[in-house]
């Protein structure tokens, strides 16, 4: 997701959305690798509705949205003549990508939230360190890095090139 940054004026904050180079590159890698499979549709900066749960559980500042980075649907999610804010149907796989300004946890917490909203799959993705977590459950998760020519989700059958997605 975009970094944030809070802008204090007369006591009101504002979020402005900050994104970093690295951040944006690996977004457009991963986006464009599964373009190319023809059974999902991904989709950058999707507002997925949430207000069916109260995010709050999950220590999430959110009230009734999430925006993953990408979102991944069956290829059958097509261009509406009118748009969605808000999109209530969940993807099947929910991808983050760390930047500077974001922790772990914080991410964790939306992994928390989108397997109780019945998301099949999340993906933490660190380019700082060229690593990608898969998990297949809140608590389960199998670890990815430039030592591996691929990275593997079996949830999803998934299979991508990892030098595809952190070449530079």
């Amino acid at each position: 997701m975009t970094e944030l940054l809070v802008v204090e004026e007369d006591d009101q904050h504002e979020d402005i959305e900050v994104g970093s180079l690295n951040h944006s590159i690996v977004q457009t890698q991963i986006a464009g690798l599964l373009l190319n499979d023809d059974r999902f549709k991904p989709i950058v900066e999707l507002s997925l509705d949430a207000s069916q749960k109260d995010l709050s559980q999950f220590g999430l500042k959110a009230k009734d949205e999430l925006k993953p980075d990408i979102c991944v649907y069956p290829n059958t999610v097509k261009r509406k003549r009118r748009d969605i804010l808000r999109m209530s149907e969940m993807p099947l796989l929910a991808i983050e990508i760390i930047s500077p300004s974001q922790s772990i946890d914080s991410l964790l917490a939306k992994f928390d939230a989108y397997f109780e909203l019945g998301i099949k799959s999340c993906w933490l993705v660190m380019p700082s360190v060229d690593i990608v977590d898969i998990y297949s459950q809140p608590d389960r998760h199998k670890t990815f890095d430039m030592n591996d020519t691929e990275i593997i989700d079996e949830v999803m059958d998934i299979r991508l090139p990892i030098q595809k997605i952190f070449e530079w």
